[in-house]
């Protein structure tokens, strides 16, 4: 098992992501990770800027958020990352692992619809009655309802869900649990459910390639993805009532909600309270998990502070819509940062 996820983990991080900073020096530090796709597009981004600043060579493989979570458990790699937060299981499998909140977005509901507006409105109930399978048709009249004028074809719709464990599809059914009382007794909450309905694809750039190709396909893909790749991505009805699709100041105002952050990190901001009604509904905090005993303690330390402060900035997550981290959030992450060692 653990040769056949190194294979995995050393293929995708040749034929996937290798990021290596130009010009690097003979004597630099090279600092693996493995995990979300999600994160990848900002990670790609850091990496010059950290080559630059202390001469690290990051290597980073985006082979989603659960073989990411295996790949640092089993110390294949310096670091992982993760759109969910370790369960105990996971966290006691790590060994001394600590997760720490590095960045914020969210999960869009993109579609491929001809003829269909940019941001066909979407509400919880019908989002997860789509990927229940009950509702089947672009024209059903639950979707026409919230869409009045809209031209929406007599069109099938076919779901696109992640096939390898994915923090995304944690948010995504994190979301879902929290608006739907059949989805959450069906189906739940996880990196890895068993979908009612639909295709399965690996990664984010597979199910956004999949819907791409496919008239009447719905999926739930990071929004950098979602812009990278062209696609339309929904309106969603948040608990106020609004129809919002993600923006930074939409993301930025689902994390306001958060005052307090708990001792081992975990952050849920999905389906804020309807007195928040700026909030993108379908918002994540995505993770770095390290040992906190590594031989790398002063490089990675170096590293993460580094991306939780300078990386931040807007020259490198506005593009992608990552909002800056909330001050309750940044203090708890630097607090644990600190608590690692060598």
């Amino acid at each position: 098992m653990k040769r056949g996820l190194a294979l995995i983990v050393a293929t995708a991080a040749l034929a996937l992501l290798t990021v290596a900073v130009a010009g690097a020096k003979s004597n630099d530090t090279t600092i693996t990770g493995a995990g979300s796709t999600f994160v990848s597009p900002l990670v790609s981004t850091w990496t010059p800027a950290l080559g630059s600043a202390f001469g690290y060579t990051v290597q980073y493989s985006p082979v989603g958020s659960g073989a990411g979570i295996a790949a640092i458990s089993n110390r294949q790699v310096d670091f992982g990352a993760s759109d969910a937060p370790l369960t105990p299981d996971q966290a006691t499998a790590c060994k001394g692992c600590v997760q720490i909140p590095w960045a914020l977005s969210a999960t869009s509901i993109a579609y491929n619809v001809p003829g269909a507006p940019a941001h066909v409105r979407l509400s919880g109930p019908v989002i997860a009655n789509i990927f229940l399978g009950t509702i089947t048709n672009w024209n059903d009249a639950a979707i026409t309802a919230l869409n009045p004028g809209a031209n929406l074809p007599n069109l099938k719709i076919t779901p696109v869900y992640r096939s390898d464990g994915s923090g995304t599809t944690y948010n995504f059914t994190d979301y879902l649990s929290a608006i739907s009382g059949t989805w959450k007794s069906k189906v739940g909450n996880a990196t890895s459910v068993q979908f009612p309905a639909g295709l399965g694809a690996k990664g984010s750039a597979g199910v956004a390639g999949v819907t791409s190709r496919t008239a009447g396909a719905i999926t739930y893909v990071d929004v950098a993805f979602a812009l990278n790749n062209h696609l339309h991505f929904a309106a969603v009805k948040n608990a106020a009532g609004k129809f919002l699709y993600p923006s930074l100041r939409r993301i930025s105002a689902a994390a306001a909600g958060i005052t307090k952050v708990p001792a081992n990190n975990e952050v849920h901001i999905v389906n804020p309270s309807k007195s928040n009604a700026l909030a993108y509904p379908i918002c994540t905090y995505t993770y770095v998990i390290v040992p906190q005993q590594t031989a790398h303690a002063a490089e990675l330390r170096k590293m993460i502070f580094w991306a939780l402060t300078q990386g931040q900035t807007s020259q490198f997550t506005a593009k992608l819509l990552f909002a800056p981290l909330p001050k309750a959030v940044l203090v708890a992450s630097e607090k644990t940062l600190k608590t690692i060692h060598t």
